[in-house]
């Protein structure tokens, strides 16, 4: 790695393409660093794209290309929308993937069938190998390549034992095709394995098939958060309106909102008054009034009212683009983490081809008369047991039972790696809103004061003003009172009081609905009592508006969010489970105390940003915690994106389950439970699996090699080695159908 000249350093990123799995990351990164001139570089796995910080001894970035194009993958330099070119790569290699697939499993059917119920016929090794050498050598060609390039650079994993083992069979196969009267010559049957060969990349490529279908999905997050941003805006340019495009806006120009548009960059309110859903924010479902002076920021959706503003942030300032960054950073910031099955391979390759190569040794030496023929037969067996089908099938079918089991339970799991870490999460984060609670505001309390309950007037007049109100609060007693079949009336003079409330006159008597500064400014007095239930409701968590005519107060309203009734029961489950539980919110002290107290959690944090809440999951991270971090909204995404497991509530936006790895179909929390439960169900399969795989080679390897013949002249056939193998498969797929019937109630 060169150090380079502090002062002439120049950072660029790269879209990336050809990684499948953090190991490639791991590649890309170590081949970048090595580069003489570059400094620093990383992989953001997460994204497909890389880094690299260099001095001037770089002055073509074409040389960085060609050291990641040496180990099989690439980096996109030149082209004028990395991001489309790479988009572009993803596609045509998904397509490119799915017609190898097909074309593999085509020609892998009859050559299994023939070689499992017709293999005694004259042409069917004949036939066997004109439709395996295409499977092998050209739709399964990149695991040849892969090998070779791994190999170039001292390395191996499963592209190297599906290429050995693959490519031996076959070589031994031919051989026996076109000489099989070597064998006939010694009194033995020249047996073929072209079936083994050909199933093993058909099998092989349909895993691949399903890693790109989903590596086209990976940036979907990112996405839809730009999307966000409008494209265009309206502004002021000497008091008239010009649409231009928001790459285009500078500090200080005075931006035109209209009702329903998103706000296209950070700012202040200069003119005009509404309301604005800031839950991307805050998470809380009460849009925010805007006045003169107020802030606003990109990615928040105006109401019904217009307003103009002026821009204090553009590009990648604005808060919208902080989260954005903070998405793309903690998605990328996890150490990378080698897959269990290529860890392994990395150790069992070298190994199975260092006993095929001393078994072949062992044998010219001491085999005496038929020693080559031996060593030969030994060397083949010892890797054809060793085939990595079991290996391979190990992870995969036990996830695949695993995610259809959580789709019956209305767990939607779209990342291996989450069910697989699922089983070690010691800390769970829980937002408020849309998850604990309904994450919409109703009317909790209703008193009607001075004996008016039973008066249908006075609700009517109630519920005629609230709707015509564009309070967000407003829609909750409608709902409200609509319940109760109340009708509206025709009430006149209606107003609305920013900041306060509205207004409106019914036969000649003036109503109101607001808040107490509403009450006061028109004289309206509200009595020690009122004011103590006032307090009261307040510290349960409720929002308080009042109702009365210009005489005397007629009702007390409190709204709240409804916590929903199963998150009791989920928080008990997860702290039974020993699970340590934390609520995050963007509301205020008071509530998130009363939402704590009712769902009787100890461990919450009020007015949490979306920053506020990543850093919240960080810290549990960095205090040796496994975190799964449960959220709807936009304003959890950075919080989801840094967890360990993340998981969605299905009701929630679409840009938090994009991020998160786990969608709760049903937006119950007493899924999470069963989410973590089916995890350690499924890890604890993983490794029966991965235990079975390996128990037929560590009996079956010696026995191949000959290790009985010295005894009673025991030699494993290579068809009794194939047929071992198959057993193994059979084994870890029948094992991880046992989850199909597992229990994960707790």
């Amino acid at each position: 790695m060169g150090t380079g000249t502090l002062n002439k350093l120049a950072r660029k990123d790269f879209p990336v393409t050809g990684m499948s799995c953090a190991s490639c990351a791991i590649s890309v990164e170590s081949m970048l660093k090595a580069e003489t001139g570059v400094t620093d570089a990383g992989v953001n796995f997460a994204n497909q794209t890389a880094w690299a910080i260099y001095d001037d001894h770089v002055t073509d970035t074409e040389k960085l290309r060609k050291a990641v194009q040496s180990i099989g993958y690439d980096l996109i330099v030149d082209a004028a929308d990395p991001a489309a070119a790479q988009d572009a790569i993803r596609e045509r290699s998904y397509r490119q993937v799915k017609l190898r697939t097909i074309w593999s499993v085509v020609l892998s059917v009859p050559v299994f069938v023939m070689g499992m119920f017709f293999m005694d016929l004259t042409y069917t090794p004949w036939v066997s190998m004109l439709l395996t050498a295409p499977v092998l050598f050209w739709f399964g060609r990149d695991f040849f390549i892969g090998a070779w390039k791994q190999a170039n650079h001292g390395k191996a994993n499963m592209d190297t034992l599906v290429a050995l083992s693959t490519s031996i069979a076959f070589a031994f196969s031919v051989f026996n095709t076109v000489y099989p009267e070597f064998w006939h010559s010694k009194g033995m049957h020249a047996h073929v394995y072209y079936e083994a060969a050909s199933v093993i990349i058909a099998f092989i490529l349909l895993g691949k098939l399903l890693e790109e279908k989903a590596k086209t999905n990976t940036s979907s997050a990112i996405k839809k958060l730009m999307g966000l941003q409008p494209k265009t805006v309206r502004v002021l340019v000497n008091g008239a309106e010009r649409e231009v495009l928001v790459a285009e806006l500078a500090i200080n120009d005075i931006i035109i909102v209209r009702p329903g548009e998103k706000i296209p960059v950070d700012g202040r309110v200069t003119d005009g008054i509404s309301f604005v859903d800031e839950s991307m924010i805050t998470g809380e479902p009460v849009a925010v009034a805007k006045v003169m002076g107020s802030q606003v920021f990109a990615g928040t959706v105006n109401q019904k009212g217009s307003f103009s503003f002026q821009a204090l942030k553009v590009g990648s300032e604005t808060f919208l683009a902080n989260i954005i960054r903070m998405v793309q950073e903690a998605q990328g910031s996890k150490a990378p983490v080698q897959k269990l099955v290529d860890k392994i391979a990395g150790i069992f390759v070298p190994v199975v081809i260092g006993i095929a190569l001393l078994t072949f040794l062992t044998w010219m030496l001491v085999g005496g008369e038929y020693a080559f023929t031996h060593a030969l037969l030994t060397a083949v067996t010892v890797l054809v047991i060793a085939c990595p089908c079991a290996l391979g099938l190990a992870t995969p079918t036990a996830i695949m039972v695993g995610v259809g089991k959580g789709a019956e339970q209305q767990i939607l799991i779209k990342d291996a790696e989450s069910l697989e870490q699922g089983y070690r999460v010691n800390a769970v984060v829980l937002d408020k809103t849309g998850t604990i609670t309904e994450g919409r505001p109703v009317v909790r309390e209703l008193s009607w004061l001075h004996g008016i309950a039973g008066n249908s007037i006075s609700k009517q007049i109630l519920y005629s003003m609230e709707v015509k109100s564009e309070h967000p609060l407003a829609e909750a007693v409608v709902d409200r009172l609509r319940a109760e079949n109340v009708v509206s009336l025709q009430i006149q003079d209606f107003t609305s009081l920013t900041a306060l409330g509205v207004k409106a006159t019914y036969n000649g008597l003036t109503y109101f609905v607001g808040n107490e500064k509403l009450m006061s400014e028109y004289g309206i007095s509200l009595g020690s009592d009122i004011q103590k239930k006032q307090r009261d409701l307040q510290n349960a968590g409720m929002t308080i508006v009042f109702f009365a005519s210009e005489q005397q107060l007629l009702a007390l309203i409190g709204f709240a969010d409804q916590v929903k009734r199963s998150s009791s029961d989920a928080i008990r489950q997860l702290e039974r489970m020993g699970i340590e539980v934390h609520m995050l919110t963007g509301d205020h002290q008071r509530t998130a105390a009363a939402v704590a107290k009712e769902v009787g959690l100890v461990n919450f944090k009020a007015g949490a940003l979306p920053a506020d809440k990543a850093a919240f999951v960080r810290s549990l991270q960095l205090s040796g915690k496994v975190v799964a971090m449960v959220g709807d909204g936009i304003n959890d995404t950075q919080a989801l994106a840094q967890a360990d497991v993340s998981i969605a509530m299905g009701k929630g936006s679409d840009i938090a389950m994009d991020v998160a790895k786990i969608t709760l179909i049903s937006s119950d929390l007493r899924a999470v439970p069963k989410a973590l439960i089916l995890s350690r169900k499924t890890v604890k399969t993983i490794r029966q699996n991965l235990f079975w795989a390996f128990i037929y080679n560590v009996i079956g390897i010696p026995l191949a090699a000959g290790a009985l013949y010295a005894f009673n002249g025991f030699l494993l056939d290579p068809m009794i080695a194939g047929a071992a193998m198959a057993l193994s498969s059979v084994s870890v797929v029948t094992n991880s159908l046992r989850l199909r019937s597992a229990r994960i109630d707790s």
